[in-house]
């Protein structure tokens, strides 16, 4: 497999090469660079995350999280509460090359402590995949999982 990609991309590579010397030779339009995809933390991250049972009226609720390249806007948006410090901490996350979204493991062994019942779901799209992630404090593990991507998810004592 990895042969064949390596022979299309040589054999590709050179096909490339033939047309554009000689489309510079016969034609005075030169050829333009063809835009490259965004690099990391340069695409806009769009998330929508659902909190619920928190025990706090203020922060259960429905959120978008805009999160893109500094502009004239600002790197942030959406209605989340705290757009800006939960964009930081993604940014971050990535940058540190963790998946804050990944579900625990299932042969993880975590603590058997409720954490309460308070629930969220975070959807939508982040470093350019699809993202469709529940949390709970259920047990030890899930109360790591979602203090670690606070304030994207509400703090407990929130």
């Amino acid at each position: 497999m990895l042969r064949r990609i390596v022979l299309t991309a040589t054999a590709s590579v050179a096909v490339l090469s033939a047309f554009a010397g000689s489309a510079a030779a016969s034609s005075p339009v030169s050829l333009l660079p063809v835009p490259l995809p965004p690099l990391l933390g340069q695409a806009e991250d769009r998330l929508t995350v659902v909190v619920s049972e928190t025990g706090n009226a203020r922060t259960d609720g429905r959120y978008e999280l805009e999160c893109g390249p500094a502009g004239p806007e600002g790197p942030a948006g959406g209605n989340h509460p705290a757009a800006e410090a939960a964009c930081a901490r993604l940014d971050e996350l990535a940058r540190a090359g963790a998946d804050p979204f990944a579900p625990v493991s299932r042969d993880t062994f975590c603590t058997q402590q409720a954490g309460g019942p308070a629930t969220a779901q975070v959807t939508g799209v982040w470093q350019g995949r699809r993202i469709d992630a529940d949390f709970s404090r259920q047990n030890g593990c899930e109360i790591h999982r979602w203090n670690n991507i606070t304030p994207v998810l509400p703090s407990a004592g929130a």
